[in-house]
């Protein structure tokens, strides 16, 4: 990737369209090479497919829960134990992480139904020891498309190898 890649990533997140010619107008790149960088940056899998945000409460999916799981250690059980977290109805993001917490898990479910379900799930895998849920009162922030959440040039600075 070099900088225009970056360039053409950060106005899809920018402008929430994979559009070639509004791309090319977000970023005064010619459209042609947008199209060319969009292909080779689809053939990559750094753009894996068109993406339809959803709203998620207007879904119905307006409580987000987020777990924290600890699992008995054992030889590759956070890619056992992980992969079956991952398979729980509602789970959308698990993390294997460092410190106390074994896992974070976070979930969107639409009622107090889901969430007692989805903790049933979990209690059911064997290998977790103890779970501690939290309810998000409020969302602060959501960002499905994290090159937003940057500066332009502190992503230059920092994704490496640039080329021009």
């Amino acid at each position: 990737m070099d900088r225009k890649d970056i360039r053409i990533l950060n106005a899809i997140a920018k402008i929430e369209t994979g559009s070639a010619e509004k791309i090319s107008e977000e970023t005064d790149i010619p459209k042609s090479t947008v199209h060319y960088r969009l292909d080779n940056l689809q053939e990559k899998n750094v753009i894996r497919n068109d993406l339809f945000d959803l709203n998620m409460e207007k879904v119905g999916l307006n409580i987000t829960v987020i777990t924290e799981v600890w699992a008995d250690y054992d030889k590759g059980y956070h890619n056992e134990v992980g992969e079956r977290l991952s398979e729980v109805d509602g789970v959308n993001q698990v993390y294997f992480t460092m410190g106390d917490t074994d896992f974070v898990v976070i979930s969107r479910l639409a009622n107090r139904n889901m969430v007692e379900h989805i903790v049933e799930q979990f209690e059911a895998i064997d290998e977790i020891n103890r779970t501690s849920s939290k309810f998000a009162i409020k969302t602060i922030k959501d960002e499905n498309r994290p090159l937003n959440d940057f500066d332009l040039e502190l992503l230059f600075d920092n994704l490496e190898p640039l080329q021009d």
